[in-house]
């Protein structure tokens, strides 16, 4: 789709501090995704961008470390005629140790060079692209300045992981709270960002067609499938952190819970929104330790063999303990315990190393009454289902029976696709385009608030718990190329169900 800016309507004067400005976030997804911002006309029209980190860089060699970035990672690639001349006179670098709490000057001297420069104060971003356990010293000392006490103009920006656990989580916000306005913290999930998920609002709440049946009357279950064919791709050191559950499931996947589920809200006003979301985690059964078996599986690939090629098992990777109990698949059964929802399943499964990349939900409905029709018709008989692809594919695809041609009532099921390649011009933006724009418009739609993450954390926190105090005893429980471990299977098998995977793309 097409995402030129036509209407004129562009962000106020922005200056965007990016801490971790040599580090590959910011090469591979921020400053591509500013790049093509700038390209649709949706950038501001007086703007500047100042990295930040200890690599020794000079103005020129930044900007070229940022485009070999943008040759390597965007969506558009080479010099677009002259224009990343154009942007990179925009783009800036400060060399400076962001432990070092005298170097912050260098800071506030920035801002007020840039706001001589523009002639009006800018909104002034700051953009943490730095490792989870920088942010709080860091957050401490922008605190410090004056200009952050400003809730208009300034705001600052945060990676997941957002804690470690709820504990963590509840510190970081207290910490990050007591310098900022709730207002002014951007906590961004790049899920949240991705075309496909924002569209799941517009497909409920603005077509009759579906809001009258969403709902435990006629949903049977609901699936959510994350999956990826790599593994931890030389980050063992963080996995071992993190895992499946936290890296996951706490964050992107409760994230499409909540769009899927959430009620209709009143208007589009960002806090409206997110205590819809809200609403859906605090309604999310908490399961007990003791019942965790029962709900949720947890895996850890073997050595094996994946697309013809052999790769290591978790254990065998850089910086993951030999005996390493970090799982890197799990599949959770949640039910949502409210009025529209009680008593459906909602399974959701992510893992590394799996048989296909992809991520969709599958919104499955109750089987329609078939006794009016013959044996014959009942025999290829399968129930509706909504199935939303987000990646790699971006559709959105209902099955409905339909009658076969001939002599015989023969029915199968068949697919209407909306395809967002083939619907629309021209390239979708990257999540991070999306969100970055919201950032400088001041629009926290489609960020969490502190409660958001709060709520997620105790969701998850009895697994976590359950996990840490009965290790596995049968790791690694899964081969690359798989669909995880068998106990996957089983946990929705029992319930006479099974996991949906689209079918491969047809190859000419």
């Amino acid at each position: 789709m097409s995402t030129q800016n036509n209407n004129n309507t562009r962000p106020p004067a922005t200056l965007l501090f990016i801490f971790g400005g040599s580090g590959d976030l910011n090469q591979r997804k921020l400053s591509p995704a500013l790049y093509n911002l700038f390209l649709d006309g949706w950038m501001p029209e007086k703007f500047a961008i100042v990295g930040l980190g200890r690599t020794a860089y000079s103005d020129e060699k930044f900007r070229k470390h940022l485009y070999d970035g943008i040759q390597e990672f965007s969506r558009r690639k080479g010099e677009q005629n002259g224009h990343w001349k154009e942007f990179s006179q925009h783009v800036g670098y400060l060399q400076m140790d962001g432990e070092d709490e005298a170097a912050y000057s260098k800071i506030a001297d920035k801002v007020k060079e840039v706001e001589e420069q523009f002639g009006e104060h800018p909104n002034v971003i700051f953009y943490l692209a730095v490792a989870p356990q920088l942010v709080p010293d860091i957050a401490v000392k922008l605190g410090k300045l004056n200009l952050c006490k400003d809730t208009i103009y300034t705001r600052i920006v945060v990676e997941k992981p957002f804690g470690h656990d709820l504990k963590s989580a509840h510190e970081l916000n207290a910490l990050l709270t007591s310098m900022f306005a709730e207002d002014q913290i951007y906590r961004i999930d790049h899920y949240l960002g991705k075309e496909t998920v924002q569209n799941i609002l517009a497909l409920r709440f603005a077509n009759a067609l579906f809001e009258p049946i969403w709902n435990r009357n006629y949903i049977d279950h609901i699936q959510i499938t994350n999956a990826e064919t790599v593994g931890v791709e030389g980050r063992g050191g963080y996995y071992e952190q993190s895992g499946a559950l936290r890296d996951m499931v706490q964050n992107h996947i409760l994230q499409l819970i909540c769009m899927i589920a959430m009620d209709a809200p009143v208007n589009f006003e960002a806090n409206e929104i997110r205590n819809k979301k809200v609403d859906v985690l605090n309604a999310l059964r908490k399961i007990t330790r003791d019942e965790v078996h029962a709900y949720a599986v947890r895996g850890q690939y073997s050595e094996g063999w994946m697309k013809g090629d052999k790769v290591k098992g978790y254990r065998q990777e850089e910086k993951v303990a030999p005996q390493s109990p970090t799982e890197t698949f799990a599949a959770i059964k949640f039910y949502i315990d409210n009025w529209r929802w009680q008593d459906v399943p909602i399974y959701v499964r992510t893992g590394k190393h799996l048989h296909d990349k992809t991520t969709i939900i599958t919104v499955q409905f109750k089987q329609a009454p078939h006794y009016a029709f013959p044996p014959e018709a009942a025999e290829t008989w399968r129930p509706n289902r909504l199935t939303i692809s987000i990646q790699p594919k971006t559709d959105i695809r209902l099955r409905f029976q339909a009658k076969r041609p001939g002599q015989t009532m023969t029915l199968s099921p068949v697919d209407m696709i909306f395809n967002y390649e083939d619907a629309y011009d021209g390239h979708e933006p990257e999540a991070y385009e999306t969100l970055l724009l919201d950032v400088m418009e001041g629009n926290p739609t489609q960020f969490m608030r502190a409660d958001q993450v709060e709520s997620a954390w105790k969701v998850v926190m009895p697994i976590i718990e359950a996990w840490e105090q009965r290790p596995p005893v049968d790791f690694p429980n899964y081969s690359p190329g798989s669909w995880g471990p068998e106990d996957a299977e089983a946990l929705i098998a029992r319930d006479g169900r099974n996991w949906v995977t689209l079918p491969a793309p047809h190859k000419e």
